[in-house]
């Protein structure tokens, strides 16, 4: 095991320019080039640079012609949306600053960032998303512009900025520097009120440079494209945003998860990026479609073969027989999977949380590698991630060019290279905590590094477990390997100073009826009439019994809960970016926790 890594930087740290060099890069080279699909009337349209170029303008003309000054911070809610992506850009054209507000934010969610990064203005996507910001207006008199993207807002800024000059637009542009902010991205908080990151241009470019060029044959390669449905938000959806443009890949956008297949049929990319629980419900609802049509035997034992077919390529090599059966397999499972994912697909990525090995090796083997990486909003997205040229399934990679990794004494992953943020906005002292006097960074993680310098992360510092028998436990392991089961939403495991390890179990409710069929039980029964069910129960022990196999005698879960209902973003105890909130979890749970130790 190493105790430090680096690889040498792709793309060095820019010294001038600004993030708004890409559109207009793009514009001057390949003018006539699309770069972004826009679905209007069910239909694809493109926007090619020279188009994005001259939108961006319009509007940035149409911010400074209301006022926005230049390092003045300008707030975006919204889901995803092609407006998104154009106001983001149109505002660093101004000089201003982003800050992203997630579109399912509270009242007191938005009054808290927009306040505290002192925002003189916001983007919304709706009139629903002004009703929320109407409830704290008044306690935020800074904020006195407020847009509205489904008022055609876009088409109204135009037309405001029509009187703003060419060369004020190009004065405001040439007065942002690399160490200007473009950013503030509040981390979504698994407790406390969220901190605003501080990410300049030179990290965000640093950051987009170097996973480009390290993921050549992703970006880069003729015909790339993606469909953005993670947040753009969230630093992971935005480093895609930026890498697009900067690559050339033509983006679409998808503001509701519950329309993707359809979407990503129609768009057809050749990659996509999601975290870990997306591509377990991919996996999880095509065996369950098999099962329900009589071929689950014939899933899993494809299954099985794009398994053993992934991890021969990384041992001794593909045998005959396995060729033949993985063959046969491509033509019954795997190409019906791809096709679901628009037929184009090769390349995924994958963050946010842990993937696990025998999902990247299933996807690997259908013929769609995933490529998991990892890394925080602190570091502008990726510090780590698998390339195409270096993979290492079951790890998150090793640095991206120009990054570095090292592990500190007591098993803390420590992050370095121009690609992390400046600070947390207003707030010295946890950024003194965060970054050391040398500039390396305390990600929270506790981790390792192998010999060829691919990083895998064992669990979260401040999450360790310790049982009365002063026994630590990452609960990571066991909870990524339980939700892998196709009846499982969600696990949160405890026992902190408690004497075993125990598990709290949500049942997925759109795997729930195919279960209750399958299980000869009453159509229209409800998971809180089943969760004391001795057949579910043994459903759910089967998957216990999966994830203490990755674990210690002392590390397994002894007994488990099934929650009658389920924890969901709208609930308030997982984050936008996926992420359970443990200590929500754990206030509201306290009596079922109570109970596995009663």
């Amino acid at each position: 095991m190493l105790t430090e890594f680096e690889l040498p930087a792709v793309v060095p740290a820019m010294d001038i320019g600004s993030l708004t060099d890409h559109p207009r890069t793009n514009a001057a080279e390949a003018a006539d080039h699309i770069v972004m699909s826009v679905e209007r009337n069910g239909a694809w349209v493109g926007v090619t640079s020279t188009e994005f170029l001259a939108e961006v303008q319009a509007v940035a003309k149409g911010v400074i012609a209301n006022g926005v000054q230049p390092g003045e911070r300008v707030g975006i809610m919204s889901r995803n949306r092609y407006e998104w992506t154009v106001v983001d850009y149109a505002l660093w054209y101004a000089g201003a600053v982003s800050v992203p507000v997630y579109e399912t934010s509270s009242a007191e969610q938005v009054e808290w960032i927009l306040t505290d990064s002192g925002a003189v203005a916001v983007f919304l996507e709706s009139h629903r998303n002004k009703a929320v910001f109407d409830e704290v207006s008044v306690r935020i008199p800074e904020c006195t512009r407020v847009w509205v993207f489904d008022d055609s807002v876009v088409e109204s800024l135009k037309a405001d900025g029509v009187d703003v000059s060419d060369e004020t637009l190009e004065a405001r542009r040439d007065g942002v520097t690399p160490d200007s902010i473009a950013t503030i991205i509040y981390t979504s908080g698994t407790t406390g009120r969220p901190k605003g990151c501080v990410l300049t241009h030179r990290a965000l470019m640093f950051e987009v440079d170097n996973v480009v060029e390290g993921l050549g044959d992703v970006f880069l390669a003729p015909g790339s494209s993606t469909l953005l449905f993670l947040p753009v938000a969230h630093v992971f959806g935005r480093m895609i945003q930026l890498g697009c443009v900067r690559a050339r890949a033509r983006l679409g956008h998808s503001a509701d998860i519950k329309d993707l297949l359809p979407m990503l049929q129609t768009f057809q990319p050749t990659f996509v990026l999601a975290v870990p629980r997306v591509f377990e419900k991919i996996y999880n609802s095509s065996q369950q479609k098999a099962v329900a049509a009589g071929k689950g035997h014939i899933f899993d034992s494809a299954a099985q073969v794009a398994i053993d077919y992934s991890t021969a390529i990384d041992g001794d090599g593909v045998g005959l027989v396995l060729r033949i059966k993985h063959a046969v397999f491509d033509r019954l499972v795997y190409g019906k999977l791809r096709a679901a994912l628009g037929g184009q697909v090769r390349w995924a990525v994958s963050g946010g949380a842990p993937l696990g090995s025998r999902l990247g090796h299933f996807f690997r083997g259908t013929g769609i590698t995933i490529l998991e990486g990892y890394g925080l909003t602190e570091t502008s997205a990726a510090t780590t991630v698998n390339r195409p040229s270096a993979i290492r399934i079951g790890t998150v990679g090793q640095p991206i060019p120009g990054a570095k990794v090292k592990v500190a004494a007591d098993g803390e992953l420590m992050l370095g290279g121009a690609q992390i943020f400046s600070g947390y906005w207003n707030n010295a002292t946890a950024t003194a905590e965060a970054i050391e006097p040398d500039g390396w960074f305390h990600s929270g993680d506790i981790g390792e590094i192998d010999d060829r310098g691919f990083v895998r992360i064992t669990g979260r510092k401040k999450e360790l477990i310790v049982t009365a028998a002063g026994k630590n436990v990452a609960p990571a392991v066991l909870e990524d390997r339980i939700r892998a089961n196709w009846l499982v939403s969600q696990c949160m495991v405890v026992g902190d100073a408690k004497p075993f390890i125990a598990a709290l179990v949500t049942i997925d409710p759109e795997a729930f009826p195919a279960w209750l069929k399958q299980a000869g039980k009453q159509p229209d029964a409800s998971i809180a009439s089943m969760a004391s069910d001795p057949d579910l129960i043994a459903a759910i022990q089967l998957a216990v019994d999966d994830g203490n196999k990755a674990v210690s005698h002392a590390e397994a879960i002894k007994k488990f809960a099934i929650m009658t209902t389920d924890w969901t973003e709208e609930g308030g105890q997982i984050t936008p970016s996926l992420k359970l909130k443990r200590g929500m979890v754990m206030a509201e749970c306290q009596a079922e926790i109570d109970a596995l130790y009663g």
